[in-house]
Parts: C-alpha cells; sequence; structure tokens
C-alpha cells in the first residue's frame, strides 16, 4: 500500500472507465451500427478495447477494426450521424456506476473537497448519463469534450477547471483511468490518481507512471 497522501483542493474525476461502465451501451451501439452498415458485429470485448478517446474515434475504430486504423471518410461520414442517433436512446440504459463511486464521492463531499468532472464525452451525451445515473448533482462544474476547443489529453479542460474555481493547478487532482487522463494531468499540474479498472485499451494503467493506483474509490479515503 502506497504511503503517498495528497491533499488536493479541486478533483477533477473522469466518467467513462472511472465513474461509469458504459461499455455496455457503447457496445450495443457500435453492433447495432455493424448491422446498419452491413458488417458483421464487434461484440462487447472487442468494443472494450476502443473506448475512452471520445464517439468519433470510436466510429472510426468500429469501422477499421484497429485503434488506429485508416477510416474511409464516406464510410464514417455515413456511420457517425447513425451512432450518434443510436447512442442518443441508448446512453443509459445498460450502463451502470462501478462499486465504491457512490461511497467514494459521497466521501468527497463530506470533507467539503470542491468536486467535477471532465470527461470526452459530448455533452448531450455526458449530461444525461450522470443525471440517469443519479450523480450530476455531485459536481460543481461538468466539462466535456465539447466543452472547450480542446479535450483530453490535451491539459486545457484542467486547466479550465482549476481557473474556473481560482485554484493552482498544484492544488489539483485527477481522477481517471487511462494514459489520456496521465497526459493530461502531467501537462496540467495536477496529480493524477487511476482506477485499475477502466479503458486503457487493454494495457495495464500502471506503465503510464500515475502518482497512485486504486481498484476502488472506496480507498481515496486513505490517500487523501
Amino acid at each position: 500500500m502506497s504511503t503517498k497522501k495528497f491533499n488536493p483542493k479541486l478533483i477533477m474525476i473522469d466518467v467513462d472507465g472511472t465513474l461509469v461502465d458504459s461499455v455496455p451501451d457503447l457496445a450495443y451501439c457500435v453492433d447495432e451500427l455493424m448491422v446498419i452498415m452491413g458488417r458483421e458485429k464487434w461484440g462487447e470485448a472487442k468494443v472494450r478495447h476502443w473506448v475512452g478517446n471520445g464517439v468519433p474515434k470510436l466510429v472510426e475504430r468500429s469501422l477499421t477494426g484497429e485503434l488506429e486504423g485508416e477510416v474511409n471518410q464516406d464510410d464514417f461520414d455515413k456511420a457517425y450521424p447513425v451512432f450518434l442517433d443510436l447512442y442518443a436512446a441508448n446512453t443509459s440504459g445498460r450502463s451502470c456506476l462501478y462499486d465504491g463511486v457512490k461511497e467514494g464521492l459521497a466521501h468527497l463531499k463530506s470533507q467539503g473537497y470542491t468536486v467535477g468532472c471532465v470527461t470526452n464525452k459530448a455533452e448531450q451525451f455526458t449530461h444525461p448519463l450522470l443525471k440517469d445515473l443519479s450523480i450530476f448533482d455531485e459536481f460543481e462544474i461538468v466539462i466535456s469534450g465539447d466543452t472547450l476547443e480542446k479535450k483530453k489529453p490535451d491539459p486545457l479542460p484542467l486547466l479550465h477547471a482549476a481557473k474556473h474555481f481560482g485554484i493552482d493547478p498544484k492544488e489539483a487532482l485527477m481522477l481517471g483511468d487511462s494514459i489520456s487522463d496521465v497526459k493530461a494531468s502531467r501537462a496540467a499540474g495536477f496529480d493524477i490518481i487511476c482506477m485499475s479498472y477502466g479503458y486503457n485499451h487493454g494495457i495495464d494503467i500502471r506503465h503510464s507512471n500515475p502518482d497512485l493506483v486504486i481498484d476502488s474509490m472506496v480507498e481515496l479515503k486513505d490517500y487523501l
């Protein structure tokens, strides 16, 4: 067990793979898209490796079958609006909070931390998802993938949050699950704690050297 302690004034938390297991809904939409496009379904296990960089990237990956494949622009232009419609209708029906999230958020609130949410998911999906899972009101700011002109791994969303609350980035903490979260945090000057269970394209997040890796948000109380 790490002995490192954090003393942040601001804690920004990622959504997909950190708070919410949203893959079941995303995978359902990918597979429905594949049927509409006259292709084979990929299945949830495959899609699990592809999420975490926003919907446009997920659609590209579903069309190429690769993390960084070269997508046919005509295919993408046809598929993207179809996926948006599918996901708008299937944002939260199969998704759920990870074990420990409710307890972890309750602890942060009880200790008086300023808590915000930062995600690469577009606002049209982020707000309904957080509201449907009854955690939207836990956050004092929600920064979605299209709130600003740049998203993670760019540091802009984190720096925007720190500036919004008048808090030095050195006194802020990010809670995430992917290399994108680690890169954004390092560039912004935030500390970074990662969840062991999230979406990092099948690679152990420990390889990205966050400040700490935990298995449940319940553990936050031991390190703050």
